[in-house]
């Protein structure tokens, strides 16, 4: 089996001069990055899981492969990790064993709290890039722009399939500079890039205009991390008609499964299309999808019992609503742990929040549980307006009572500045929970 550094070489051998990767300080081409990955890997031992701080840079690169080419474990951490907590993280990993032929341990919620270190092996890095190159298109003329922390599979995951087709790669450091990002699409080319949905509202938001200028190289762009509001669905539809969109469905356990281009003339809301080529989607009798195949986490490191809870012979269980149409397309219904429960009925609050977002005047909205004095439990939405538009309950109200069953439309509402969101984005839920 190849690993993606074999694949590494390969490029270096085939396409020495072309370009492998740009950042802001440096651009180096397959020969030169397959040097520095070289030498950088006299420097690493052999058999160990080795924990390195993320940089959104050609030295993380370096690092990442020359890690895998010297025979040990990857093991990213956030660019901001304390000193002690970092240090407390490497002594934990040194003293847990690992399966032969894993490549990565991958932190799910940070490097805070309950951290859940799962096990990536080589052959999942492999099979994730194939299934992004067979369900999205990844090829030797691409180059991918990469925004997001490179230690979250989110954007990790795109390096796979480059080196694999021997394209480029465009590591940015964030959103934070508006002129930087649209400035890495200057040149003639055939781009793609990942967001996840909190940055396409942003885009959206605020440089709408200059995002549909880039309907000409944008190849596709890729949403996950969270459900993607269908209102800003259609939008993106309407300013980049020819660009492919892609709804895709994975995680740090799963790997990469399936993906739906919602730029097909119907977009359709919740959708997260077919199972890519190493993968395979089951309903369980509860309604939860559960995946199968390469893609998969080998286990969360040092936690056996942990592991038992999601990964059980050959399927990773996951706490999503779900359901396959008559396409043999997945739909989300949203996670078990956020369904709010009123009066006997289940609530998905994704559900109500994409209805809310497709509101003229409503800038970031959240459903959540709140109490209440009659029915215990009821349904509240905090919504945040854009500027100059009026917070009117009734109208709010009455919109989502056309489009929703009854016992789905909020009984509380609140204007509220602004929304709690985690680092990477997503809506901070813990964050409301009562």
């Amino acid at each position: 089996m190849l690993t993606l550094e074999d694949y590494l070489a390969q490029d270096a051998r085939l396409y020495p001069e072309k370009t492998a990767v740009i950042t802001r300080d440096e651009t180096l081409n397959y020969a030169q990055l397959w040097q520095r990955v070289q030498e950088r890997a006299k420097d690493f031992p052999k058999g160990k899981v080795i924990a390195f701080r993320t940089t959104q840079d050609i030295d993380f690169l370096v690092t990442y492969f020359a890690i895998h080419l010297a025979g040990s474990v990857a093991t990213p951490l956030e660019k901001a990790t304390p000193d002690n907590l970092f240090e407390e993280i490497s002594a934990r990993l040194s003293a847990c064993s690992f399966p032969e032929g894993t490549a990565d341990v991958l932190y799910t919620t940070g490097t805070t709290g309950k951290s859940k270190g799962v096990m990536i092996s080589h052959r999942t890095i492999v099979a994730d890039a194939e299934n992004l190159i067979a369900g999205q298109g990844f090829s030797h003329e691409l180059v991918f722009v990469i925004h997001g922390p490179l230690n979250h599979i989110g954007s990790l995951s795109k390096i796979f399939p480059i080196i694999l087709q021997g394209g480029t790669l465009h590591i940015l450091d964030g959103l934070r500079d508006a002129e930087v990002f649209f400035d890495a699409f200057k040149a003639e080319g055939k781009y793609a890039t990942f967001f996840v949905p909190a940055n396409i509202r942003f885009l959206l938001t605020f440089d709408a205009q200059r995002f549909a200028a880039l309907a000409d190289r944008l190849d596709f762009v890729e949403s996950g991390g969270a459900p993607l509001s269908h209102a800003d669905m259609l939008q993106l539809c309407e300013i980049l008609p020819h660009t492919r969109l892609y709804n895709t469905y994975a995680s740090t356990e799963t790997g990469i499964i399936a993906t739906y281009d919602y730029n097909d003339g119907r977009c359709l809301a919740g959708c997260l299309g077919h199972p890519m080529p190493h993968s395979r989607v089951v309903i369980t009798p509860e309604g939860m999808i559960s995946c199968q195949g390469d893609t998969l986490m080998s286990g969360y490191i040092g936690d056996p019992e942990l592991t038992a809870t999601v990964l059980r012979g050959d399927t990773v269980y996951m706490s999503d609503y779900g359901s396959i149409d008559d396409e043999g397309m997945l739909h989300i219904g949203g996670r078990e742990s956020e369904v709010i429960n009123v009066g006997g009925y289940k609530v998905a609050p994704t559900e109500v929040e994409d209805v809310a977002m497709s509101i003229e005047g409503i800038q970031d909205c959240i459903c959540i549980s709140a109490e209440h004095r009659i029915m215990g439990k009821a349904v509240k939405l905090l919504v945040v307006m854009k500027e100059g538009a009026v917070f009117d309950k009734k109208t709010i109200a009455r919109y989502i009572a056309a489009r929703l069953e009854p016992y789905k439309v909020p009984q509380l509402y609140e204007q509220v500045e602004k929304i709690a969101r985690t680092y990477n984005g997503k809506l901070d839920r813990k964050h409301y929970k009562n």
